[in-house]
């Protein structure tokens, strides 16, 4: 059944299912708009609603001049993280975070705060807060000096809010369910990650084979783009922790310093990882690929050797690492038109 229809010409035309704009959508919004085109021309060309036309520029409150597709993209990504944020009591009321950020300075606990802003304002419900609220708002803070400083004056600096549970039952069915333990965000790795200037960063992932039967594990380098091809006997956190271990062990230490993932179950045992391998792993905020770009777009070329469908249980090793050897000697035009594997080779040497 096709969702929604418009007329254009006197003529029906299918609009796609809903799902967000993509940047090359807006930059046809944007060279449509440069040339005048009607709204109704622009949304037929795209298969869109003509009120999503309208409703792009009014994201960032432009007009046909001013509107441009890396603005409203950068608008859409903030409303995005905004509304995967939530609402925080304490996150939208200035005078109740700086009263909260003073009491946490002298040392106070949560719980302690929210006590103290009884006693402080016991008429005015604005200036209250429960202590799970004034958690949530030190958490939910962007990586930054102030965040920093609120975590020190907690009783543990922990970097991420820690979950505790008071049978094993309980942590196993969490398990079971996808819920990775002491999870780091994405959100506390180093910034020296996001420029791509400092090499040993990598992103991994699963692409998952017939029937999610079975799987094969990628690593990618951020700055060079080489990759690993995993081969896994099993789904499994242990499965899938040793496989990568033993890859990441043939690199050099230098070279592998942070492996930054999604947060599949596949990677509960982050922690015993790190501990083997001296690799901190960070986690990517839930349905965000882009936060990973560079696997997900390896991914894509990976696909060239293993389509859809493929069962990688009868995939041989020498046919894994075939297919890893062509897209590591492949001239790249992010590489200058390098290969992954001459970038990586020097920086071996140079080390």
């Amino acid at each position: 059944m096709i969702p929604f229809i418009f007329m254009k010409n006197s003529s029906l035309i299918p609009v796609k299912k809903f799902f967000h704009l993509q940047f090359r959508e807006r930059e046809e919004i944007s060279r449509g708009l440069a040339a005048n085109k009607s709204f109704s021309d622009i949304a037929c060309a795209l298969k869109r609603a003509v009120s999503t036309i309208s409703h792009e520029l009014a994201l960032i409150q432009a007009t046909r001049e001013t509107y441009r597709a890396e603005d409203a993209h950068h608008c859409a990504y903030l409303n995005k993280q905004k509304a995967r944020l939530g609402k925080n009591k304490v996150r939208d009321n200035p005078a109740l975070a700086q009263e909260i950020n003073l009491l946490l300075a002298k040392f106070h606990s949560p719980q302690q705060v929210a006590q103290e802003l009884k006693k402080l304002y016991p008429k005015n419900t604005a200036m209250k807060a429960s202590h799970e609220t004034i958690y949530a708002y030190v958490y939910v803070l962007p990586r930054g000096e102030l965040k920093r400083q609120l975590i020190k004056y907690l009783r543990q600096h922990h970097k991420a809010r820690q979950i505790r549970f008071h049978d094993k039952e309980t942590l196993k069915k969490l398990q079971k369910q996808g819920y990775i333990p002491e999870m780091i965000s994405i959100e506390e790795r180093p910034l020296e990650v996001a420029d791509r200037m400092v090499p040993g960063h990598w992103e991994g992932d699963l692409i998952v084979g017939k029937q999610h039967r079975s799987a094969l594990g990628t690593l990618v380098e951020r700055t060079t783009r080489l990759t690993l091809l995993v081969p896994l006997t099993g789904l499994d956190a242990t499965s899938v922790r040793k496989a990568f271990v033993r890859e990441i062990k043939r690199l050099p230490k230098s070279l592998v310093k942070t492996l930054t993932y999604d947060q599949g179950k596949e990677m509960a045992q982050h922690k015993l990882l790190t501990s083997e391998t001296d690799v901190k792993v960070f986690f990517a905020h839930p349905h965000s690929p882009w936060e990973r770009g560079t696997n997900e777009n390896t991914n894509g070329l990976i696909r060239q050797f293993f389509p859809k469908g493929t069962d990688f249980n009868k995939v041989s090793r020498t046919q894994i690492k075939k297919a890893e050897s062509l897209l590591n000697t492949r001239p790249r035009k992010v590489n200058n038109w390098r290969t992954p594997y001459e970038c990586f080779t020097e920086l071996v040497s140079l080390r």
